[in-house]
C-alpha cells in the first residue's frame, strides 16, 4: 500500500501558497483494508476515509467512466491494481493533477508544474468534457489566479461543451455552489469572461450574459456596454473585500438596464423597476439564497437614487428610501447596500480609487433616522393611527437637520 498527498495542497505548495487542506490517494488497499487500520468510511459514490487521527481525507485510487449526463453521470472502479497515474488522469487541469510519495518526490505525469510557471489552466485529457463541472471549476480557478488564462485547446473544449448542452443537466444548487464560491475569489469578474468567452455564460446566467450587449456610457467603461461596466464593480467589490450578498449585488445591480427601451440607452432611464423580473428569473434558476436576493433587489432598486446624495435626492425622499429598506430593523443590510453602491461607482474608467462622497451623507442620515425613537412619538399621541405620519416626518426633520450641521465642503 502506498499513499500520496495530492491535488490541491500540492498545487498551492509549488506557488508558495498556504496550504490549509490536504488530501491523499492510496494505491494498492481494499477499503477492508483502512477499516482495519482505524479509518472512517464517509461517502456513498466511491471509497473515501477519515484518517483516525488528523481526519484527512484518503481516498483508494480510481477510475472513472461517463454513463450518463451531467455531474453524476460517472461510474467509478477503485481496485488494488488502479495506479496513482490512472488515478491522477480522471483530474480536470494539469495543476491539480500532481502528486508527492512520502519522500516528497514530485509526481507529474501531465506537466502541471510547467503549466504553473506559464499560468495556463490545460485539461488532463479528452474526459474533461465528460464533467460539465469542470467547466465551472476551471472559469473559478480563472478567479483564483487571476492571470492564469485556459489554454487555447482547453477553451475550445469548454465551448463544445456549452454548445451541447452539457451543462444544462446540472443541478441548480451545484452551478451556484460554483458560481458563488468564484464570486469570493481574487478576481471574481475574471470568471464571467472565461464562462462569457465560451458560452456558458449566456446558458447559466442569461440576464447577466444580455448587459454585454446593452448600451452604456462611456464614462462608465470605454467598451460602451453594461457588462464591461458591470465587470468593473465586481472587480471592486472583490478589492473591498465584501461579502456574498454584497458582491452578488454588485453582478446584478444593472440587469433592468437591458430591458430599457433602446431608445432611452444609454441615459438611466428607469431601469430600477425593471430589473425585478430578471432578477427573480436568475435567482429561481440557480436557487441563489435569500439573503443575496433581498441585497441585489434592494440594489437594483435603490442604487441610483443612493448615488444622488447631496444633489438632488431630499430629506424626505431619503426617509422613504430608508423606510423601504427596513433600516430600522436591519441596519448591516443597509451598510452592505452602501458598500454595493461604492462599489457601483469605483466601476467606472479611471474611478477605482476615487473618493465616494455619497457614503458619509447616507451615514449621517441613517444614523439620524435611527435616531428617533419610534415609542417616545406613539405614546404622545392619542390617535394612534398617526403613529406612521409622525414617525416618518420625525424621521425627516432629523435627516434634514443632521444634513445642515454637515461641512459645507462634504
Amino acid at each position: 500500500m502506498q499513499i500520496y498527498a495530492v491535488g490541491g495542497a500540492i498545487r498551492d505548495e509549488l506557488m508558495g501558497w498556504p496550504v490549509t487542506d490536504r488530501d491523499y490517494v492510496v494505491v494498492g488497499a481494499t477499503p477492508e483494508i483502512l477499516l482495519a487500520q482505524g479509518f472512517t468510511p464517509v461517502g456513498k459514490d466511491f471509497p473515501v476515509f477519515l484518517h483516525p487521527e488528523t481526519h484527512e481525507e484518503y481516498a483508494l485510487a480510481r477510475t472513472e467512466k461517463k454513463d450518463g449526463r451531467g455531474y453524476h453521470g460517472f461510474r467509478f472502479y477503485a481496485a488494488p491494481e488502479v495506479s496513482l497515474e490512472e488515478d491522477l488522469a480522471r483530474r480536470d487541469l494539469t495543476i491539480n493533477a500532481m502528486a508527492r510519495d512520502k519522500d516528497g518526490v514530485l509526481i507529474d505525469p501531465f506537466n502541471g508544474r510547467a503549466d504553473l510557471k506559464a499560468k495556463v489552466l490545460r485539461h488532463v485529457g479528452a474526459a474533461f468534457v465528460e464533467d460539465p463541472v469542470r467547466l465551472l471549476r476551471l472559469a473559478r480557478f480563472a478567479a483564483r489566479f487571476g492571470d492564469f488564462s485556459p489554454a487555447p485547446e482547453t477553451m475550445e473544449l469548454m465551448r463544445r461543451m456549452a454548445a451541447n448542452g452539457e451543462i444544462d443537466h446540472l443541478t441548480p444548487e451545484r452551478v451556484w455552489q460554483e458560481i458563488s464560491r468564484g464570486l469570493m475569489e481574487a478576481a471574481p469578474q475574471r470568471m464571467l469572461l472565461i464562462l462569457r468567452e465560451c458560452g456558458a455564460l449566456a446558458r447559466l446566467m442569461p440576464e447577466v450574459d444580455v448587459l454585454f450587449q446593452t448600451p452604456e456610457r462611456a464614462d462608465f467603461h470605454p467598451e460602451g456596454n453594461t457588462g464591461a461596466h458591470t465587470l468593473l464593480a465586481l472587480a471592486a467589490a472583490a478589492r473591498m473585500r465584501l461579502s456574498l450578498p454584497a458582491r452578488f449585488a454588485a453582478l446584478t445591480h444593472d440587469l433592468g438596464k437591458a430591458q430599457t427601451p433602446a431608445e432611452l440607452l444609454p441615459r438611466h432611464h428607469g431601469h430600477e423597476k425593471r430589473g425585478d423580473a430578471p432578477l427573480a428569473a436568475l435567482c429561481e434558476r440557480l436557487k441563489v439564497p435569500v439573503a443575496c436576493r433581498e441585497l441585489a433587489r434592494l440594489a437594483i432598486r435603490q442604487h441610483g437614487k443612493i448615488h444622488r446624495a447631496g444633489k438632488t435626492i431630499t430629506p424626505k425622499k431619503m426617509a422613504r428610501l430608508m423606510e423601504a429598506c427596513d433600516l430600522k430593523r436591519r441596519p448591516g443590510r443597509f451598510a452592505e447596500l452602501l458598500q454595493v453602491c461604492e462599489a457601483d461607482a469605483r466601476g467606472r474608467a479611471g474611478q477605482e480609487d476615487a473618493p465616494w462622497p455619497p457614503r458619509e451623507f447616507w451615514q449621517r442620515a441613517a444614523a439620524a433616522f435611527c435616531g428617533v425613537e419610534g415609542g417616545v412619538i406613539a405614546a404622545s399621541l392619542a390617535d394612534k393611527t398617526r403613529i406612521p405620519e409622525c414617525l416618518h416626518a420625525a424621521r425627516v426633520a432629523a435627516i434634514r437637520a443632521a444634513l445642515a450641521a454637515m461641512p459645507a465642503d462634504s
